[in-house]
Parts: C-alpha cells; sequence; structure tokens
C-alpha cells in the first residue's frame, strides 16, 4: 500500500485514532521515519521527518517524534481514511482534504516549528544553547532568534507536591501545568531492551561522560530467556556506560524499577528508559531511548509540565501490604 501511495508523489503521514502507546522504544518512530521520512545527508541508515497525526498520541512516542525530527500533530481524525489526500497547514491549525476543513488543531507545543527546522528537538536545545555561549562570547545580548515556549497564565494557586519537586530541580518554588522547563536530572535509568539504541544516541552526541549523577544501565528484560544478540549485549553495552561514569547492573541482580526506587534521592527528578518507570521517592518521568541519552549526557530533560492529582491514603498500613499495592489499589 505505501509503495502504491508513494507513486503518487506526495509524502506520507501517519494517521492513527490512537498512536505510539506501550513502549518506550524508539525503533517505533524510527521505522514510521524510515518508511515516510526522507534521508539525512551525510548519515546513512538514519532518516528524519515525517508526519503523525493522531487523535491521541502517546507522551514517550510524541517526544520522541520531536526529538527525532519528526512533526507530531494531535488532532480529530475521524474523516481521514488510507489513500486521501490532504494538505496540512501548520500555521493555521487546519488539515483539508478536497478543499474542505475537515479537521482542526492547535500545534502544541508552540516550539514545534523551531523543532521540525532544527531537525528535532534535541538538536535545537544543543543549537540554542551553543548560540547563547557564542553571542556572550562575542558580547552581544540575547537572541529573539528563537521561538520562546509558551508559558501557562497563572492561576495564582498554590503548588502540588510534584509541582515543588520538579520546581527545586530547575531552581524555583514550583512548576505549573503546562509550563515547558529543563529541570535537573539527577537519575537516569536505561534498561536492555532499549540500551543498544541509547548507545547509539551517545555516540551521536559524541559524548565521553555522563551529566547526571546516577546513570544506571540494567539486564532485567532479557534476563530469563537470552537471544544471542542479547547475551552479545552484554559482553559489549557494560564496558561502553562504565567508562562514561555509568553503573551497569548484571543479568539477574533486579529489575530497573527497584534499582532506580533505591538509587533516586527525596525531592529529585529523574527519568528512565521504560513506559511505566517510576520513582516512590523522587519523581519520574517516562524517555524513549534518545532522551534517555541525553539526559544522562548532559544532566538535565526538556519537559513539558504534565497535570498531577492529589492522592491521600487514610489509616494504617496492614502487614504484607507494599507501596505498591497502594498505588495499584488507585481507580
Amino acid at each position: 500500500t505505501m509503495a502504491a501511495l508513494k507513486e503518487k508523489g506526495n509524502p506520507l503521514a501517519y494517521v492513527g485514532d490512537v498512536v505510539g502507546t506501550g513502549s518506550s522504544r524508539k525503533s517505533g518512530i524510527n521505522s514510521v521515519q524510515w518508511h515516510m521520512g526522507r534521508d539525512i545527508p551525510g548519515v546513512p541508515n538514519k532518516r528524519t521527518g515525517g508526519v503523525v497525526i493522531g487523535s491521541i498520541i502517546a507522551p514517550i512516542f510524541f517526544n520522541t517524534a520531536e526529538d527525532s525530527g519528526c512533526l507530531p500533530i494531535q488532532a480529530p481524525v475521524d474523516e481521514l481514511e488510507t489513500g486521501d489526500e490532504i494538505v496540512v497547514k501548520p500555521y493555521s491549525g487546519q488539515i483539508t482534504k478536497n478543499g474542505e476543513v475537515v479537521s482542526e488543531f492547535k500545534l502544541a507545543p508552540n516550539t514545534l516549528t523551531d523543532e521540525m527546522r532544527a531537525g528535532g528537538r534535541i538538536p535545537l536545545i544543543i543549537g540554542k544553547g551553543l548560540t547563547a555561549k557564542a553571542r556572550e562570547v562575542l558580547g552581544l545580548g540575547t537572541t529573539d532568534m528563537f521561538l520562546a515556549p509558551e508559558q501557562p497564565v497563572d492561576n495564582g494557586k498554590g503548588y502540588t507536591q510534584a509541582q515543588k519537586m520538579v520546581g527545586k530541580a530547575c531552581g524555583i518554588e514550583g512548576v505549573k501545568p503546562g509550563m515547558y522547563v529543563e529541570p535537573i536530572a539527577t537519575t537516569v535509568g536505561s534498561q536492555d531492551t532499549t540500551g543498544p539504541m541509547t548507545r547509539d544516541e551517545i555516540k551521536e552526541l559524541a559524548a565521553l561522560s555522563f551529566g547526571a549523577d546516577m546513570v544506571m544501565q540494567s539486564f532485567c528484560h532479557t534476563a530469563a530467556y537470552p537471544k544471542p544478540a542479547d547475551i552479545k549485549l552484554r559482553h559489549t553495552l557494560p564496558d561502553f556506560i562504565n567508562s562514561r561514569g555509568g553503573v551497569t547492573l548484571k543479568p539477574g541482580d533486579g529489575i530497573i524499577h527497584s534499582w532506580l526506587n533505591r538509587l533516586c534521592l527525596p525531592d529529585t527528578v529523574g527519568t528512565g528508559g521504560d513506559s511505566h518507570t517510576r520513582f516512590p521517592i523522587g519523581i519520574s518521568f517516562p524517555a524513549g531511548s534518545g532522551l534517555i541519552a541525553f539526559a544522562g549526557v548532559t544532566g538535565m530533560m526538556p519537559l513539558t509540565m504534565p497535570e498531577s492529582v492529589l492522592v491521600r491514603f487514610k489509616g494504617e498500613m496492614q502487614p504484607g501490604i507494599t507501596l505498591r499495592d497502594l498505588v495499584n489499589a488507585i481507580p
């Protein structure tokens, strides 16, 4: 089907009602770009660009698309079918078919257009940092070349515990939902099924050391039933991580989540390469392999603060009941 559509000469868009759920692996967006993106001059076996449209786009998939230079658009797709010829108007927030508007949206974050021009969110962050340092050396003021992230209006209310914790990692009192921030990432975890891709991303960043306080690599997902490629990875990835100041667990040591629970300090922000990574002590945000590499190398992570919900338990914990049991009891 894709080959037939490409013969028409138009670029392809990946469209679905719910897109990208259930995985932190960057291979998902890599596959989309391999078939629907464009070549990168001078970079073999890797592509960029592409468009993803979904009524709902899973957060990790959305962030990975941003980082890779793919344009993710959350918009109603009820009127879109395979083979349709559409016109996507990102600035006016419209998708037209046969001259009629069939879907409307608003680009979010507002910096998406800058990210696409830079080839992705991570290249944009690096480019903005280099530009700021160069202008400082040259005695020039700040530039208005880049779009500034839109920040939500302060509603005058206080901050939740989660918002205070992220605020502390940013050096401010708190962070409201919808704010774009770049908190210090104290703890970064990588697991084995995403480890090879994280390694490739670290190489692309030309990094010889980690900036985060704790970078940990586990081998929990393939410990029980390793394939030949998994066994090979166990002999090559540890030296790569350890030589840059990271810590590598051995197969059988335990799963990424339990170790990150032990390693993260109170009131710190961390991230891990798994869709359900979480820190009962501290606060975590899941990430794909590209963002794991970036957070590990730089010691910070780009974040648009999500909503947080206050949950209060009453009574006493009974014998044998763990914190996980309490979390699983939340409807």
